[in-house]
């Protein structure tokens, strides 16, 4: 338990300065989103906007090749090894990588941005183009990221998303506000994206300088790369066929001629379900570094402890917000954009959906198993998502439009699920503790239940109601949870020893578990 109660701790911490970062520069970035989509562009320009992204999105994943995953597990096993002077090269040779796929795939992004506009049957060639460049911006962030989650510095990230954040919601609006239009907001996200971009370089080279200088033989940038390319590869090969398939999704409705309103209705919904990634994202991030520090002949029962307490603890968080925004989707999006975007509330209650399966492991799986070296199992559970997927999603789309699209995403990932439980039972003999993630659902299900027929029967401000709403979910969650034993004193004690890593912050949070200790004393459970 010791070397599972490090995890926890290291892994608490991570997240934490993650989450915080997630949640300050959300609900910046949203402030400008918000006057962008309600007062300055029309449902029709916001699907513009959410297809001319979409493109280089698309080809983008094709830039990494499983670098970044390298980045992170060697960071992490070096520092552990306290073999530093090898992630000196481990970062410059993965940086030189991204880089130059980034300038290629970026020009190409430009140069087939004429054949996607004809595709589209659109004019937004030059939308496309400008958005292109967000290819190699990203090569720089998302290496940035990997430097920091390897190191567990998750600060620094935190950091770079809030600059990137305050910048979008500065220029984006303003961009728009001179009469740029759509083409505003999209060069608008460009240079957002390079501060971001400067901000995690100016960070990498703080923690660059400070590694030790390596010998000449080791310098070498083929020796790097070839090994972190046959680690990476097949997870490179599972991420472009999962994210292609997610873009080809939203490159479909284009095609398809789903109309461009209904485009910018989901588009507003992804943006917004990211009040569900404020937790889920810090989880599925720390999670890789943690499971790529244990051995599992060594550390079997550490990783058991880990493997379990991670899909419990991620569910605690995630699930119930999940639920949340599924009851309170109406109000709040009528809180946020008037009845500007009728069908976003439907798309965003659909879309939260997804979270609800870290109940079965669905944030743990695959962090556990590239975590561990599976890299090539989980290809095969990526492929067979994506077989399912492509196909089902041209049906759907072709014949349901968005809510089709949706549909495709929720089930293409559920048989890969399935398959990676089993075999993770099968090879470790580790399983989910069905019995807690059955009770979150069942409680987080109640207590969304009890807010949303409350709240649908009141005619009040949507703000009032969103209040009232939260009010009615979070006291009847908290003691249902208490009540069927979800949460045990047990869990309490593992909780307050993972958040005595949060310094200060850890105090208030025991405060918030001597409470809950209390109310399982006055149930007398």
């Amino acid at each position: 338990m010791s070397k599972a109660a490090e995890m926890g701790k290291l892994s608490v911490k991570g997240s934490f300065n993650m989450m915080w970062g997630l949640i300050i520069s959300t609900v910046i970035s949203s402030v400008g989103t918000i006057i962008v989509a309600r007062f300055l562009l029309s449902p029709e320009e916001m699907g513009f906007y959410t297809l001319a992204l979409a493109v280089p999105t698309l080809i983008s994943v094709f830039r990494d090749w499983g670098i970044n995953a390298a980045m992170v597990k060697y960071t992490a096993q070096y520092n552990t090894e306290d073999n530093k002077a090898r992630i000196r090269r481990i970062i410059r040779s993965g940086l030189i990588f991204e880089i130059v796929l980034g300038v290629a795939l970026t020009v190409l992004s430009i140069l087939l941005s004429g054949w996607f506009a004809d595709l589209y049957d659109q004019p937004i060639a030059e939308l496309i183009q400008i958005a292109s460049f967000t290819i190699l911006l990203n090569a720089f962030v998302t290496g940035a990221t990997a430097v920091f989650t390897g190191f567990f510095r998750m600060e620094y990230n935190s950091i770079m998303l809030i600059c990137q954040a305050v910048a979008k919601t500065a220029i984006v609006p303003a961009l728009v506000i001179i009469g740029l239009g759509v083409g505003g907001a999209v060069l608008g996200y460009d240079l957002a994206l390079l501060v971001a971009a400067l901000t995690g370089l100016l960070f990498m080279w703080f923690l660059y300088r400070k590694l030790p200088n390596e010998t000449d033989e080791e310098t070498d940038f083929s020796r790097t790369i070839n090994p972190m390319l046959r680690y990476g590869f097949p997870l490179s090969i599972a991420a472009i066929l999962g994210t292609f398939m997610v873009q080809f999704f939203t490159v479909l409705t284009g095609a398809l001629k789903v109309p461009p309103d209904q485009i910018g209705n989901y588009g507003i919904a992804q943006t917004f379900v990211v009040l569900i990634a404020f937790f889920a994202t810090p989880v599925t991030t720390m999670l890789f570094p943690a499971f790529s520090k244990l051995d599992p002949e060594k550390d079997h029962e550490a990783l058991k402890n880990v493997y379990q307490f991670s899909v419990k603890y991620a569910s605690l968080l995630v699930v119930p917000v999940a639920a949340l925004v599924m009851a309170l989707a109406e109000p709040g999006v009528s809180a946020l954009f008037g009845d500007k975007y009728p069908y976003t509330p439907l798309y965003l209650a659909l879309l939260a959906i997804t979270y609800l399966y870290t109940a079965f492991g669905g944030l743990t799986t695959g962090n556990f198993l590239n975590g561990q070296g599976q890299t090539k199992f989980s290809l095969k559970l990526t492929v067979l998502t994506v077989g399912i997927g492509v196909p089902l999603g041209f049906i759907m789309i072709s014949l349901f439009g968005i809510l089709g699209l949706i549909a495709a995403t929720l089930v293409a990932g559920i048989p890969s699920m399935i398959i990676g439980l089993l075999w993770i039972k099968k090879h470790y003999a580790l399983a989910v503790d069905w019995a807690s993630s059955a009770k979150i659902l069942f409680c987080s299900g109640i207590a969304a239940g009890a807010s949303y027929a409350i709240v649908s029967q009141l005619t009040l401000n949507s703000w009032i109601l969103l209040v009232i709403g939260v009010f009615v979910f979070l006291p009847i969650l908290v003691l249902s949870f208490l009540l069927t034993r979800t949460v045990t004193r047990s869990d309490l004690e593992n909780l307050r020893g993972m958040f005595g890593s949060l310094g200060s912050l850890s105090r208030i949070l025991n405060y918030v578990l001597g409470f809950l200790e209390r109310l399982l004393n006055i149930l007398k459970l």
